[in-house]
């Protein structure tokens, strides 16, 4: 897994290894808008993960994760201040994205 420096630098790089997919969390999976696709926890991988933190605001965390579908041939990205998810997000897709976290 690569080192990044910031959230921006980690993005352009991902998105040239194939990651062009924006995904965002809903209640009960991750849902690529562009092309209306949901996926279910069982449904995705996360491939990678890297944490950032602001050094200007050191309570501004971000988390990036790599994620792929092998099932529906799509690669992408979903960027989330680190922890929020939890609020919104079930139990099982919770899990599924503090698995890879740790």
């Amino acid at each position: 897994m690569a080192t990044y420096s910031t959230l921006s630098e980690a993005i352009n790089d991902l998105t040239r290894k194939g990651y062009t997919e924006n995904f965002n969390i809903e209640s009960d999976c991750i849902v690529c808008k562009e092309n209306m696709l949901r996926l279910q926890p069982d449904e995705f991988e996360i491939d990678e993960v890297y944490r950032f933190q602001e050094m200007s605001d050191l309570d501004n965390e971000s988390i990036l994760y790599a994620i792929s579908s092998e099932a529906n041939n799509i690669k992408g990205l979903l960027v989330n201040a680190y922890g929020t998810y939890s609020d919104a997000a079930t139990t099982e897709l919770v899990r599924k994205l503090e698995h890879k976290n740790k």
